[in-house]
């Protein structure tokens, strides 16, 4: 699914104009950036967490020389799903129908 995607169901479901309905999924999608860079965590009821982690700098090798390298520190971004999400996604076929 992509963004265009996200505004074409807003548009059909809440009957918003085409150019609101990206408005606001665009202003959805700052806030969520915005927030994550931030720092902070997001916590959607029903849906998950969105969390920023940072990892260490940690040693590797390059699998073509086998030469040890630093792999810089970094922040990463997870994503723990809820469990109402969970269920949701493992419902057997016959429920799902």
């Amino acid at each position: 699914m992509t963004k265009a995607d996200i505004v074409e169901r807003i548009h059909q479901k809440i009957g918003f104009s085409k150019k609101e309905s990206s408005e606001m999924v665009e202003s959805v999608f700052s806030i969520l950036k915005n927030t994550l860079e931030a720092g902070e965590k997001i916590k959607i009821a029903g849906f998950g967490n969105f969390v920023v982690k940072q990892k260490t700098d940690r040693r590797g090798r390059n699998p073509q020389t086998g030469d040890t390298i630093t792999i810089a520190a970094r922040r990463i971004l997870t994503f723990k799903p809820s469990q109402v999400l969970k269920n949701s996604i493992n419902i057997p076929m016959k429920e799902a129908k």
